[in-house]
């Protein structure tokens, strides 16, 4: 592996990667995901959904395995799966960014090391 860069570059990237990692944990009850609000009718021919407003109807929808997954929420509850669902996408984006961020600093260490190994020209008289 490659030495540590060094210079202003590299220590703002390390600090920026330093704050993410500080701020983010894994926490245990984030969900992957979106909830969705849609509307639909019950199918009961009395029910004021027959003629008038559907019913509101809460979904998460997430992958897991590969595969599409729906499960409803109910109504209650789907402000706290909100919640849980966008700190759920601010912990994805951290880890997109200490990926990002480390392979800036891969890059500039290689940059860096290539250069002082770069043989000098001689000076002229």
């Amino acid at each position: 592996m490659n030495p540590e860069p060094r210079g202003p570059q590299a220590s703002r990237l390390r600090q920026r990667k330093f704050a993410l990692l500080r701020r983010f944990s894994i926490p245990a009850d984030l969900l992957p995901g979106s909830l969705s609000l849609s509307h639909t009718g019950c199918g009961k021919p009395t029910c004021h959904c027959a003629q008038g407003p559907l019913h509101p109807v809460w979904s998460l929808t997430f992958m897991l395995d590969g595969k599409k997954h729906v499960e409803r929420i109910p109504a209650e509850l789907a402000e706290q799966v909100r919640q849980r669902v966008e700190a759920g996408r601010e912990f994805q984006q951290a880890v997109r960014d200490v990926f990002s961020i480390n392979a800036q600093l891969l890059a500039l260490a290689k940059k860096q090391t290539r250069q002082k190994n770069k043989p000098r020209k001689p000076s002229s008289p």
